[in-house]
């Protein structure tokens, strides 16, 4: 699976018969799956179809779908000839023409448009709608827009995995400096204990010399970054794996973040050096800049 973004916009048009409608379809960051959709209420079912498809399809971002639909003035009413009423009409008018010649009467000529003025012969009847032709098209249809919507998301996850990717190349260079600089500062951090240790046994007279050797010793200890060095070694190879494997890895992602910085607040306050301290500010400064990344991963 690709890595993806949890932002993405989608848009797409549609006819059947006598109405017409238009989707739109976006999404932006989100801890969960949030889905907003607006539907018309009459076309039962379809809000149920597409939150199903949604939540197969997409992990997690603030998903908002709105469905336009019109229909035309064509559709929404018919003209219907009132046949009966019409032949009744027609036979009263020739027995009034009849009964108008009898007496010497005459009538002037009645027009087509004379009869359907008459109330009742044009009837106008709307339609009722049968949703489920329409809801099955308009499924079908979804298909497509939430396609694109994935696609787009996609590209965009695309593009994040390769920052990704040289930020982890980053780390990976001042892991190596700092491994470096913690093995070149070993004999000025002996060489400080040693010191430490004479003043502190010239100025306490009576003191336990093996008590005082020890709680140096553990400063040492303390100062050592070794396992920090190694621990962010473990986390850049996790990160590789988990942007190869793909999916929707951005929580797990965004718990190595706070791996990583822990680890780089660590090396700071062991630090004892200048140079030291500036390349654990240089990995905090990437590592911030990887957490803003990882928050757009699905």
């Amino acid at each position: 699976m690709k890595i993806r973004s949890m932002t993405g916009f989608a848009s797409g048009q549609g006819s059947l018969g006598a109405h017409s409608w238009s989707w739109e379809m976006r999404s932006v960051n989100a801890k969960g799956l949030d889905l907003r959709l607006r539907v018309p209420d009459w076309l039962e079912g379809l809000e149920a179809q597409l939150r199903t498809k949604l939540s197969k399809s997409l992990a997690r971002g603030n998903v908002s779908l709105g469905l336009r639909l019109n229909r035309t003035e064509a559709g929404a009413a018919t003209l219907t000839l009132n046949k009966p009423l019409l032949h009744s009409v027609l036979a009263a008018l020739a027995e009034t023409e009849a009964t108008a010649q009898a007496a010497g009467i005459d009538l002037s000529v009645t027009s087509a448009a004379d009869l359907l003025s008459i109330r009742g012969v044009l009837e106008q009847s709307v339609s009722e709608d049968d949703p489920k032709p329409l809801v099955a098209v308009l499924v079908e249809e979804f298909e497509t827009i939430l396609a694109q919507f994935v696609q787009m998301r996609e590209a965009e996850g695309a593009a994040l995995e390769r920052i990704l990717a040289d930020q982890l190349d980053q780390l990976r260079a001042l892991r190596a400096q700092a491994a470096d600089q913690a093995e070149a500062r070993k004999p000025l951090v002996a060489a400080a204990l040693k010191a430490n240790l004479a003043k502190v046994m010239d100025n306490t007279e009576g003191a336990d010399q093996d008590r005082v050797a020890q709680e140096l010793a553990m400063l040492a200890v303390k100062s050592d970054i070794t396992e920090e060095i190694d621990r962010l070694g473990a986390h850049i190879e996790a990160a590789e794996a988990l942007l190869a494997n793909g999916g929707a890895v951005g929580r797990k992602m965004d718990f190595l973040m706070q791996e990583f910085n822990r680890e780089a607040n660590t090396l700071c306050s062991k630090a004892l050096n200048s140079d030291l301290t500036s390349t654990g500010l240089e990995l905090k400064a990437v590592i911030d800049q990887m957490r803003e990344q990882v928050q757009n991963i699905e």
